[in-house]
């Protein structure tokens, strides 16, 4: 039995097809097919079911399948124990970022290329939501995200900024007078915000729900900077961080209150479990680069 026939078999039972599993491992699919084959020959018992669309593992593969997670990540912590004792930084490191932020990610990703080019980064974009179940499940190793009122559970958190969420109207608007405005008070209107799973869109739609109303969001888009160019043009209320408004002469910003809406940016990484070197020292990097607000 080899640890590569064990690799090959939770790959296959993960993607629950041969051709996936050997486009994540890098390797021919008739490869993995006779790894696999060879490992159920070893054992006396078919492990996968080929019957069907999707490849399951059989009753005796779903027994098999916790230990051969095991022993890999028994082996991945030898070398990971090894690597640390001897300073070694090398390997993969995987890092996300929700799509509009204040971050200087270039310098850090930069500088930390520079002392440890051995070291593979990739960076991906997505929701605050998706970043979050990508830190959960282990596919991120650190991600830039932004939150309301409650931080995510099982991350560790280095706040980048923390800022009001504002109503921003265009000068001419109807509202443009006012300098704050109840929550309530956007019930019914057109409003524009970030898509959902983003921070500040889960923070405007927890408030609203528990104020009892849906809110009416007739446009969607990527950034708050976007959201305030549209609301510049009179498209309706743009519900963004106050620090985007500030910046700008074509806009007024009307603070929300009852309940205040405040969010936050932060630097993430799990709490808990198995942390590679070179995460760890990407991670520190960044909390040494970025300052808490």
């Amino acid at each position: 039995m080899e640890l590569r026939q064990l690799e090959y078999f939770v790959a296959v039972v993960e993607e629950a097809n041969f051709t996936r599993a050997a486009e994540r491992l890098h390797v021919a699919q008739p490869g993995v097919s006779a790894q696999i084959k060879r490992l159920e020959h070893e054992l006396g018992q078919e492990l996968l079911d080929r019957s069907g669309r999707s490849v399951r593992p059989t009753e005796v593969g779903a027994a098999v399948l916790p230990y051969a997670r095991a022993a890999l990540s028994a082996v991945s912590g030898v070398r990971l124990a090894v690597e640390e004792l001897t300073g070694l930084v090398r390997g993969h490191v995987a890092i996300g970022t929700v799509t509009s932020h204040n971050v200087d990610l270039p310098t850090l990703l930069a500088e930390f290329h520079e002392d440890h080019p051995a070291v593979e980064i990739t960076l991906t974009t997505d929701s605050s939501d998706g970043l979050v179940d990508a830190l959960r499940g282990g596919r991120l190793d650190a991600a830039i995200i932004a939150y309301g009122t409650t931080p995510p559970p099982g991350l560790e958190l280095h706040i980048v900024t923390q800022d009001t969420i504002v109503a921003a109207v265009s000068r001419d608007h109807e509202l443009a007078q006012r300098s704050t405005i109840p929550l309530d008070a956007l019930r019914g209107r057109v409003l524009i915000a970030l898509p959902r799973g983003a921070g500040i869109r889960s923070l405007l739609d927890e408030a609203c729900a528990a104020a009892g109303f849906t809110p009416h969001i007739a446009f969607e888009a990527g950034t708050p900077a976007v959201l305030a160019e549209l609301a510049a043009r009179g498209l309706g209320i743009a519900i963004v961080p106050s620090g985007v408004v500030r910046r700008r002469e074509d806009l007024r910003a009307l603070t929300i209150t009852r309940p205040a809406l405040r969010g936050a940016l932060a630097f993430a990484w799990r709490a808990e479990g198995p942390v590679s070197p070179a995460a760890r020292a990407l991670i520190g990097r960044a909390r040494r680069l970025i300052g808490q607000a």
